[in-house]
This record gives structure tokens, sequence and C-alpha cells, in this order.
């Protein structure tokens, strides 16, 4: 008897696709309407400090039962004043810090929690009919 098992390798990108050439491309970039146009929009701007434009890309490998992995991380960094990019830096995989999530879930203060058949009952009503567009 032969046992075949479902198990999936699939890779998907989430974030930024950059280019191959990444570090010449930000080495080259002088203003904020050139890292829009090559790069795109940042995911985050600093809030406080130096304001700093971030743009974030991996691969995220999913293998059967394993856990999900990510790979080909990497990281840019672009120091902004006013319209001009002053700095930029590229950080990759070997440069990241190792983060490991904690297990289990963060409590929220005052949250109420509901079991599945108090769920159930919550929901009624709140959704319309499909096809009547509300």
């Amino acid at each position: 008897m032969i046992v075949v098992a479902g198990c999936t390798f699939q890779t998907k990108h989430r974030g930024y696709v950059f280019p191959s050439d990444l570090d010449s491309v930000a080495a080259s970039i002088k203003t904020t309407a050139q890292l829009e146009d090559k790069i795109g929009a940042p995911q985050a701007k600093t809030l406080y400090g130096d304001p700093v434009w971030i743009y974030y890309g991996a691969d995220e490998n999913m293998r059967g039962p394993l856990p999900v992995t990510y790979g080909n991380r990497t990281v840019l960094l672009a120091w902004v004043r006013g319209n001009r990019v002053i700095r930029t830096q590229v950080l990759r995989d070997a440069d990241l810090p190792r983060v490991k999530i904690a297990d289990g879930e963060t409590q929220i203060p005052a949250a109420i929690e509901l079991n599945a058949i108090e769920e159930l009952f919550n929901n009624i009503g709140r959704f319309s009919p499909a096809g009547l567009g509300q």
C-alpha cells in the first residue's frame, strides 16, 4: 500500500518587490519623487526623530505541516528632509534581528470574551441579505 501525503510547497512574496540591483538604485536616488517613482510609496514613515521612509519585502515559505518561514527579507530605509533623500540604507537577512513571536494572544483590557454560541446569537441581524447593496 502506498500513502501519498498532500503537502504543498509554496512561496509567496510579501511587501515590496525590490529590483535586483537595489543597492545601486538606492544610491542613485536623490529626491522623494525619484524614490516614489523607482520603489513606490513607503509602507511606514517614522513619527519621532529623523523622518525615515521604510520599505519591507520578504518571501513567505510554506512547507506543508512545517511552520511558515521567511527568507530574502529586505528593508530599505530612506532618510528624508523635505523633498530630498539625505541617505539610504539597505538591510538584508543577516542584518536584521531575529524576532521570536510569542505564543498565545495579547490580552485586550476590557475585552468581552464570547463562546461560539454567544458569537452566533450576537451576529444575528448584523448582516444584510445578499444583493440589497447595503
